[in-house]
């Protein structure tokens, strides 16, 4: 079973000033301190996007999707700072209803982001969907407020879900990185598209197993972002692997270094809290 009060002891005891607010508005909606907020929010560009740390010049799809984890967790997607990167998020949509960094970062970029690989591109598009998905009713763009999924990114959000949708095999995997898994997952159900998304669920589920403790955190967090009940059978699945990977202080390992470990902590407490 995973501790949840030894998890909150760790972020306690480790977590910065942001990390620990972060914790309150998850554990008791108490407002983020301004210093708290102005941290998180420190660094976006103009146009509305946040520079990755692999290039400071150039905004990037993962880098934004990352700062609106952060503001998710301190209550501020109705921010001016959120709805401004939300809104640079819809725009930067392709007319094919992806996603993809700026040819820019191309000689910089991970794996993961690198700009013209397809794997890249379907996993930033269910990044970036997956937040406008949740994010969309929160914080309203400029344009009329739209009530559907996604709120004023209802019809981005649509586009990016058909896109996600078209790429699913015969055995409901995806070719793309095991986090557009349950990214798309996400982003399907709460498009009403639960056949597509429970097959994405299914081969998640039957991964758990080998999923590192840092994934399977991301993995259960994103779920229950978007109503999936935490009884629900890859639900059931995550928290049996976070139970067998917590650490006697109460944390878990991050995949991207010990200096995540607190951030993958969290993630945890958000989906189980």
């Amino acid at each position: 079973m995973v501790d949840i009060d030894a998890a909150i002891g760790f972020v306690v005891a480790h977590g910065d000033a942001v990390e620990r607010a972060r914790l309150s508005w998850l554990r008791t909606g108490t407002p983020a301190p301004p210093e708290a907020l102005d941290k998180a929010e420190i660094g976006q560009s103009s146009d509305g996007g946040w520079p990755a740390t692999w290039n400071s010049d150039v905004a990037s799809v993962d880098a934004t999707c990352f700062r609106l984890v952060e503001l998710d967790d301190l209550g501020a997607l109705g921010r001016p700072a959120a709805r401004r990167a939300l809104d640079w998020l819809a725009a930067a949509q392709r007319s094919d209803g992806c996603w993809e960094e700026d040819e820019a970062l191309a000689g910089t970029a991970p794996e993961w982001a690198r700009p013209g690989d397809p794997e890249a591109r379907l996993y930033l598009t269910a990044n970036a969907a997956f937040w406008l998905t949740v994010a969309g009713l929160d914080a309203r763009a400029a344009g009329p407020l739209d009530h559907r999924v996604g709120g004023a990114y209802a019809g981005v959000v649509h586009g990016a879900a058909q896109a996600l949708a078209a790429q699913l095999r015969p055995d409901g995997s995806w070719p793309s990185f095991l986090a557009a898994g349950w990214l798309s997952a996400a982003v399907l159900h709460r498009q009403q598209m639960f056949y597509e998304s429970a097959r994405m669920k299914a081969v998640l589920a039957e991964r758990m197993p080998k999923i590192s403790p840092a994934d399977a955190a991301w993995l259960a967090a994103t779920l229950r972002r978007v109503g999936v009940d935490d009884q629900e059978w890859t639900m059931v699945a995550a928290r049996r692997r976070l139970a067998e990977t917590q650490r006697s202080d109460g944390g878990w390992d991050s995949d991207d270094g010990h200096q995540f470990d607190v951030h993958a902590t969290l993630a945890v407490i958000r989906a189980f809290r």
